[in-house]
C-alpha cells in the first residue's frame, strides 16, 4: 500500500513546511562588473562558420544584376527601336514591341 502524502505527520509533508517557514535573505543584486563582463562574453563569441555558398550568394545576385543592366544598357538602341517584325509561323511579318521577343530574335540571327 502506498503512503498517504497528504499526512501532516509523513516525512515529506514535514520537509516542504519547513521548506516554506524559511526566508531567503541573501542579496539578489549582480556583483559590481557583472554587466561588463556579459557584454565581453557576448561580443567575444566567435562567429558561425558559414558555407561558401552563403558568404557569396548576395555577391553573386549584385554581379548579375550589374551584368543585366550592362547588357540593357548596351543593346539599347535595339530595344528602344520602334520595333521590329517577328516572322511567324505561317510565313507573316508580325510587328513587335515586345522586349522579350526582341531580344530572342536577335539570339536567332
Amino acid at each position: 500500500m502506498s503512503p498517504n502524502h497528504n499526512d501532516p505527520r509523513h516525512a515529506w509533508a514535514r520537509l516542504t513546511a519547513a521548506a516554506r517557514t524559511v526566508r531567503d535573505e541573501r542579496d539578489a543584486s549582480a556583483p559590481f562588473g557583472f554587466a561588463t563582463r556579459v557584454a565581453a562574453l557576448a561580443f567575444a563569441q566567435e562567429r558561425r562558420v558559414s558555407s561558401l555558398l552563403e558568404r557569396f550568394s548576395l555577391r553573386a545576385i549584385g554581379v548579375a544584376a550589374l551584368l543585366a543592366l550592362c547588357s540593357v544598357a548596351l543593346n539599347y538602341q535595339e530595344l528602344a527601336g520602334t520595333g521590329t517584325f517577328v516572322q511567324h509561323a505561317d510565313d507573316e511579318l508580325l510587328h513587335t514591341d515586345d522586349a522579350m521577343t526582341i531580344v530572342l530574335n536577335l539570339s536567332a540571327d
